[in-house]
């Protein structure tokens, strides 16, 4: 078993544009470090997202290549805005909310 990774997540829903249905915002974290970023309809899926990411980069950071038969995931519940934990196989990942600070 692995020291757990921590990464940083922002989740936010954005505000209503010219198309008619809502979206969610995730972008993924290392430190100052932008690992990726895009949006989704529900925030489950968005979820979903950053989880697939992270493990996609803790994967790379070992040099290892995830086994198709660990792809399936368990249901996604929803983790409420705050610090999370996930295992895949020997690997572990703290996914922990980004401050963001406030607009103008």
């Amino acid at each position: 078993m692995t020291e757990p990774l921590e990464l940083s997540y922002a989740l936010h829903l954005l505000p209503r544009g010219r198309v008619a249905f809502r979206r969610w915002r995730w972008e993924l974290w290392h430190g100052a470090q932008l690992l990726a970023a895009g949006w989704r309809l529900n925030p489950n899926h968005a979820q979903r997202a950053l989880r697939a990411h992270a493990f996609g980069y803790v994967h790379r950071l070992h040099g290892v290549h995830p086994l198709p038969s660990q792809a399936a995931h368990p249901a996604e519940r929803p983790w409420g805005g705050g610090a999370t934990a996930f295992r895949w196989g020997d690997l572990r990942v703290v996914l922990t909310p980004l401050a963001l600070p406030d607009g103008p």
